[in-house]
């Protein structure tokens, strides 16, 4: 295998598809650089890449020794391992050869903690420590994907030059930014991923309203989502949606959508998301319904049974077949897609602004939206709205309440009224839109039925109440003044 005449300028460890196409991806851009991978065979699948795609500047190693000593010092080694474990271990075997002032850069999908763990490990050995979320896939990693680095500023100083190349390119410039100390790179990508996640559960509740209510071919889908495609709802997401509802199975007749299996595989972030949530007292319930959504998808086989069962009770698949207006539905149903994807949104960056505020990260929201306008996968025309809305108001409560998306919201809220009443009256569960729905309106209230709750925790367990007239904190014997009441 060919060496390298000089060091090359960067190493990248892991080299399953992400890896291979970062690599490639960093080398076009003429960066030459070192791979290695524990399978060696991978190595060489790499390296013979590089050779066809435009001959490449990639070097491969076989042992973890010589791939080390050819990356040029400072060395930056990124690594693209799964999370967890064989992080460690990929720690472990390429630290033996690195030395003072060297940098290691997890590419993965890490438990934010974890990251700061390792980074407080490599500062002992005098090694600097980033966490990086990389979002876009296959694609995005070979063509330019968004990057959210965060750790070590000077680490993030070494490689800044390749990053910007390296990124996806949008308007507003590169999509990556040095967001911030810590694993806050991985924060931001985890709750990026959550974001993905009501997303995806959006526009599978549109699908299905759609399919199972306006009764629209696949043919039908996929002309409504290209044609959303062209507008408001602009996105990557809706683009291979669209995609989607064209391919024709490869297997049989008809089209490949409708074989595939009705159950949702994850990885992970999504549940970190909602446990982050839960952790910071931050509402998150579209994302929340998102992951319950798919666990319940993962009841294949109960849910067979229980559709048999309420079938035999008079309980079809559909409640009741209505005739309705498909033009109408469909404009209707961007709407509502449109607003609820607005609360999603709004949920994800409440979630990273505690979270940085609990951390004293200081992260910038309307920097966030900027570098998730291109590479990752909730690529949006949406997020210039919202790093627009951030530009005019850096301290914004919440996205509801900014004079662009409250006029929107407002625009749409009888056709999404009307979408998530139609699903309901046709027993088709549209969890992401309805808890959007339900956010929006326990949000822009005034006055909620807390006061009763807080009085029955009074009532209880003496865990005391405020009043609206009067300052402090009250307890009241409701026991002894009910049953006075009573005699």
């Amino acid at each position: 295998m060919a060496a390298p005449s000089k060091p090359t300028r960067i190493g990248l460890a892991g080299l399953a598809v992400m890896g291979q196409n970062l690599a490639l991806n960093i080398a076009e851009k003429g960066f030459p650089i070192s791979v290695y991978n524990r399978t060696t065979s991978k190595v060489d699948e790499t390296v013979e890449r590089a050779k066809r795609e435009g001959d490449l500047p990639v070097f491969g190693f076989h042992d973890p020794e010589s791939f080390v000593h050819s990356v040029q010092k400072p060395r930056v080694i990124i690594m693209l391992v799964k999370a967890g474990a064989p992080v460690d271990q990929t720690i472990k075997t390429l630290s033996a050869y690195m030395e003072k002032g060297d940098c290691i850069i997890d590419g993965g999908n890490e438990w934010y903690e974890n990251t700061e763990r390792r980074a407080k490990a490599m500062a002992e050995l005098g090694l600097l420590y980033l966490g990086m979320g990389v979002s876009g896939g296959e694609e995005g990693a070979r063509h330019g994907p968004s990057l959210m680095p965060g750790g070590s500023v000077e680490a993030y100083k070494y490689i800044e030059d390749i990053l910007l190349k390296v990124a996806a390119q949008v308007d507003s410039g590169p999509c990556v930014t040095y967001i911030g100390e810590g694993g806050s790179g991985n924060f931001v990508k985890m709750v990026h991923n959550g974001i993905e996640y009501g997303d995806m559960q959006l526009i599978a509740e549109a699908y299905d309203v759609l399919k199972s209510v306006g009764k629209l071919s696949n043919e039908e889908l996929q002309s409504v989502f290209s044609e959303w495609n062209k507008g408001e709802l602009l996105s990557f997401l809706i683009e291979i949606t669209a995609d989607i509802f064209g391919i024709k199975d490869d297997k049989g007749e008809g089209y490949l959508v409708d074989k595939v299996l009705d159950k949702t595989g994850m990885k992970g972030t999504g549940k970190w998301t909602v446990q982050q949530a839960a952790d910071l007292s931050v509402a998150a319930p579209t994302i929340a319904s998102s992951l319950d959504a798919r666990f319940l998808s993962g009841l294949k086989e109960e849910r067979v049974e229980a559709a048999k069962v309420f079938k035999s009770g008079g309980f079809g698949d559909i409640l009741t077949d209505q005739a309705v207006d498909k033009k109408k539905l469909i404009d209707d149903v961007r709407q509502a897609l449109y607003a609820s994807k607005i609360c999603s949104y709004a949920q994800g960056m409440n979630l990273i602004r505690a979270k940085s505020a609990e951390k004293g990260w200081g992260l910038k929201l309307g920097e966030l939206a900027r570098i998730w306008k291109g590479g990752c996968i909730i690529r949006a025309i949406f997020l210039d709205r919202i790093k627009k809305a951030y530009d005019r108001n850096a301290d914004l409560a919440n996205l509801l309440v900014d004079p662009e998306f409250a006029k929107e919201i407002i625009e749409r809220q009888s056709a999404w009224r009307r979408v998530v009443c139609l699903a309901i009256n046709s027993g088709i569960s549209t969890p992401g839109m309805s808890s959007s729905l339900a956010y929006f309106d326990t949000y822009r209230r005034s006055r909620l039925p807390a006061n009763l709750v807080q009085a029955q925790r009074d009532y209880f367990g003496a865990h005391t109440y405020e009043r609206t007239d009067v300052e402090g904190a009250f307890h009241t014997e409701w026991f002894k003044l009910a049953k006075q009441s009573k005699i």
